[in-house]
């Protein structure tokens, strides 16, 4: 067998293809989750590595970054590295954030911002990123609970609003039902859902097959278990072993053959996991893959 770090010998994000966000802004359809940058309260991140993690992802290509002011530890704050490691931006690198959790100083998430809130989060985030706009900015719904069952109208329309002020790009849900995106899109053009999909959990095909057929990004967030469950499965090993590739890999792969619209975040902040992650751009799954992985 093939080693995972011999397997693919040229690591570009951009041999994932490309996505026009909101129709407009090509990105690769790889990118980079920066909630581990800050570290978390039991595991510590050094700076100087964390900064240099976000620089590297660039270095390879990565040109779409998926960050929030609520990703932060005691230590740091995911917007802070991201500035320091790449202020001025590249002018071809997408920053996209998240508000509605608001946390408190032990970390805990105990409630969601109100549309009378929104404003006031925007501008965080505009004000730690050091920029004018924000290219999207996800209404994050539900915080960690399940999805559906409450109307987001009201705070959608508050997001909408500043997009009409120039402050936000574009406009992207997550955690949300189908009903809730058709209510969002009742209000104001949605550009991206980010929603919890990978391959050991798949339930929400559906709305992947929606969003790439009305041209709206999808963005999984824990396609990789998100260190709350373990990646693996028979399916997994097999189609890892057959192309010399580790698990994440194939994860990453999957997703990306799954879905035109599929825009991949991973997260981390291990320099070695990085370039594991990027290279798995180059795979291309065929259809006995997505057979052995797919339910």
């Amino acid at each position: 067998m093939t080693s995972p770090s011999s397997a693919f010998t040229s690591r570009s994000a951009s041999a994932s293809g490309t996505f026009a966000l909101g129709g407009e802004i090509a990105v690769p359809r790889l990118g980079f989750g920066a909630m581990q940058l800050p570290g978390r309260w039991t595991r510590v991140v050094e700076r100087d590595t964390a900064v240099a993690v976000a620089r590297r992802a660039v270095d390879l290509g990565v040109r779409f970054i998926d960050t929030a002011a609520f990703y932060f530890s005691p230590r740091a704050r995911a917007n802070d590295i991201l500035r320091e490691a790449l202020h001025p931006y590249p002018a071809d690198l997408t920053i996209a954030t998240k508000i509605g959790p608001l946390r408190d100083a032990d970390g805990e998430m105990y409630a969601e911002a109100t549309a009378g809130q929104i404003r006031e989060l925007v501008e965080e985030n505009l004000g730690q990123l050091g920029v004018e706009s924000l290219d999207l900015v996800s209404l994050r719904v539900g915080r960690l609970g399940a999805v559906g069952g409450v109307s987001i109208g009201e705070r959608f329309e508050a997001l909408a609003a500043l997009r009409e002020e120039g402050l936000v790009r574009h406009l992207g849900l997550s955690n949300v039902s189908a009903e809730q995106l058709a209510e969002a899109r009742a209000v104001a053009p949605v550009a991206a859902v980010q929603n919890r999909f990978g391959v050991l959990g798949q339930e929400d095909a559906a709305l992947v097959d929606r969003c790439a057929a009305d041209g709206i990004a999808y963005m999984p967030f824990f396609a990789l278990g998100g260190g709350h469950s373990a990646l693996e499965g028979e399916g997994l090993r097999t189609v890892a072993e057959r192309y010399g590739a580790t698990e994440h890999q194939i994860a990453l792969a999957w997703g990306l053959a799954r879905s035109p619209s599929v825009v991949q975040i991973p997260g981390t902040a291990s320099p070695a996991h990085l370039e594991q992650n990027v290279a798995a751009a180059r795979l291309v799954l065929d259809a006995e893959d997505m057979g052995l992985l797919t339910v």
